[in-house]
């Protein structure tokens, strides 16, 4: 995962998850890895997220400079809505 537009999308996709399923301990771990090569890898800061009905924005520092990625709901919500229609594959396993 060396660019950071595909890293951002890797974990926004994954923290929408998240955000509609908070009890998810695999979607938690999961998260955790892609948030960790943002800072790691990528050296972001600042990480937030904001929507609107058609785009998920993600503003972030890098190298003292602010910086924002946008990506489209439908490319993000891609997996939550899977897991939405299948949800007996995706069952939440506790730690």
């Amino acid at each position: 995962m060396d660019s950071i537009q595909d890293a951002i999308y890797n974990w926004l996709t994954i923290k929408v998850v998240i955000d509609a399923r908070p009890d998810d301990t695999a979607a938690i771990e999961t998260e955790k890895m892609f948030y960790d090569i943002l800072l790691e890898k990528h050296n972001l800061s600042n990480i937030e997220v904001s929507q609107d009905e058609d785009m998920y924005y993600v503003d972030f520092d890098k190298q003292g400079e602010r910086k924002k990625q946008r990506f489209p709901r439908e490319l993000i919500d891609v997996m939550l809505n899977h897991i939405n229609q299948q949800p007996e594959k995706y069952r939440n396993y506790p730690l």
